[in-house]
């Protein structure tokens, strides 16, 4: 299947196209990427050099693949970190472009605004495209907690606040949401208990459809630090590969969650022996861990 990715790109290390396009790839997927920034490394380190990319770049590479008739084949639009609200337009331009010649081609919103403990990183303008009009428009929407939280105007603090996060964030319009990543106060709040972290999957038949099936699973938190990036964006990347390839919620989250905690837990495992900060994922060197990972997580149903 074919993916147009427009998102993000480093020279140094994995975020964005860097972390997605790999992965996606790995999976069996032809991947055409397209860039919103040229950095050359993430903006954890604190320091960079690069720049954002015109909006105006992006319409022209989206037009070249219009011409040479690559539309009628793409099967997915994934997107990401924008860095100018004027992409947003163009990327909406894309979607109902390639949806006039892809019907059944899929549309995956990443949206990219912030994180917990960081806060925004983006423009508001950015964050507010992105709330009123890419996510209406996507089939599948994938944030994280916290911009979960900014999306629905949610405090999520427990599983029931991002359940009732989650079905808001479905009446909006996706048919099909991924919570990359979701900690529970209360539960990991406990005095020697392992911290634990989790993803939330749930899928719609329709906006008017209230019984969505809705699953999680669970995995440690492995002590990564605030400054690893790219984690969403691989997330994602495996996400929409697997949910391509099994158009089964369960099996998608289960599959996602076992490739993405063994990357990190590879990746945690060689920064503790090279004392590298910030921790940069260690995609090729474990890229069997996409197709046959070494762990499983077993998806819970909750409804």
């Amino acid at each position: 299947m074919a993916i147009l990715s427009i998102q993000s790109h480093v020279v140094y290390g994995y975020a964005g196209n860097t972390a997605a396009v790999f992965p996606m790839q790995r999976l069996g997927h032809s991947v055409w990427a397209i860039n919103t920034v040229e950095f050359s490394n993430h903006t954890g380190y604190g320091v960079w050099r690069g720049k954002v990319l015109e909006a105006e770049l992006v319409k022209e590479l989206v037009l070249g693949l219009e011409e040479r008739g690559a539309l009628r084949d793409c099967d997915a639009l994934l997107s990401g970190y924008l860095g100018d609200a004027a992409t947003g337009r163009i990327i909406i331009d894309t979607v109902k472009k390639v949806r006039k010649y892809s019907p059944s081609a899929l549309y995956a919103c990443d949206p990219v605004m912030g994180d917990t403990g960081r806060g925004f990183y983006v423009k508001p303008e950015i964050a507010q495209i992105i709330k009123d009009e890419l996510v209406p428009l996507a089939d599948i929407v994938c944030p994280n907690q916290f911009e979960l939280q900014v999306l629905t105007g949610i405090n999520i603090e427990n599983i029931k606040d991002a359940l009732k996060a989650v079905n808001k964030l479905h009446e909006t319009g996706p048919s099909v949401v991924l919570v990359t990543s979701f900690r529970e106060k209360q539960k990991n709040d406990i005095e020697g208990e392992i911290p634990q972290l989790g993803m939330i999957a749930s899928m719609r038949k329709s906006v008017s459809d209230t019984a969505a099936i809705m699953c999680k699973t669970t995995t440690p938190e492995l002590p990564l630090g605030g400054d690893i990036a790219g984690t969403g964006d691989m997330t994602t990347a495996v996400f929409l590969s697997r949910y391509l390839e099994t158009k089964n919620i369960i099996k998608t989250l289960e599959l996602c969650t076992a490739s993405v905690y063994s990357i990190l837990e590879a990746s945690y495992k060689t920064a503790s022996q090279e004392y590298l900060k910030p921790i940069e994922l260690k995609i090729i060197k474990n890229q069997e861990q996409f197709v046959t990972p070494l762990r499983f997580f077993k998806a819970e149903k909750i409804i």
